[in-house]
């Protein structure tokens, strides 16, 4: 899927909410189930077993995907896992992939039946317009909405026929620290919020400041330095401390516990 800033307008397309959770594909052959992962792991053990494409989510208690909660219920509570079926591939010996989008959901929501308590669910789209949708997304705070041409044909990969609108918000936190990520060696800033009873560890976000509000960013983590550790963590490593006093608006994907896709945008004053 390809991501795009606002979901495209016209009536061949059809929108979905985005699950916030594992893509996978199930293959069925001889009465064998085996799953897949989008890079291709075999994760046959770990879901409830279709012929399709989909979106593995743990959700919370308001229905909403909960991709933290996703991690500990693979291992734990794999009853809890619901796979959200989009797509159709093959079925009984038939390719399905040239056939249309509209035909192959067809297909598949005929397969899945109506039964609320499966933990295989087709993933309904949405009347109306995509902005519509989009909307009430991110009023929920919802990662966001996924579009797909009516008449396409199955595509692996990224394709201009399947787009992601995703849903991000603005909110303060405080910094307690910097790492550079291990990837690319980036700075990332080490955040965490105040919920009434103390600092609670939020995630890191790369810093998108320039010229001199980036130079008074490190100027002020180099005046708050500390060699006190806010945080212990095996998995944190060369962090470099610092007291809680600097505040930031940083800008992250909505509708998840944990920062993800974050970006320090500003100093808060």
């Amino acid at each position: 899927m390809l991501p795009v800033d606002q979901p495209p307008e016209g009536k061949h397309w059809i929108h979905e909410i985005k699950h916030d959770g594992y893509r996978c594909q199930v293959l069925v052959e001889r009465g064998e189930a085996r799953v897949f992962t989008r890079n291709g792991y075999d994760w046959t053990e770990r879901y409830p077993s279709a012929i399709l494409d989909g979106e593995a989510v743990v959700q919370d208690h308001n229905g909403a995907s909960d991709f933290e909660a996703l991690g500990s219920a693979l291992r734990q509570r794999p009853h809890s896992i619901i796979l959200y079926a989009f797509d159709l591939l093959h079925l009984d010996g038939k390719e399905l992939r040239q056939k249309t989008l509209v035909e192959r959901r067809a297909s598949l929501k005929g397969l899945l039946g109506t039964d609320e308590q499966s933990r295989i669910q087709f993933s309904d789209e949405f009347d109306g317009d995509g902005a519509a949708l989009f909307q009430a997304c991110a009023d929920r705070a919802l990662e966001g909405i996924v579009s797909k041409h009516a008449l396409s044909p199955y595509r692996s990969g990224h394709s201009k026929t399947w787009l992601k609108t995703k849903c991000f918000t603005e909110s303060t936190f405080v910094v307690i620290g910097t790492e550079r990520d291990r990837k690319t060696g980036a700075l990332r800033a080490l955040l965490a919020h105040n919920d009434g009873t103390g600092l609670n560890y939020a995630g890191a976000a790369f810093i998108a400041l320039g010229g001199e509000e980036r130079a008074q960013f490190l100027g002020e983590l180099e005046r708050l330095a500390t060699s006190w550790a806010a945080l212990k963590s095996s998995r944190m490593q060369d962090v470099k401390w610092c007291h809680p006093k600097l505040v930031v608006e940083v800008k992250h994907l909505a509708g998840t516990k944990m920062l993800r896709h974050a970006t320090v945008r500003g100093l808060r004053e």
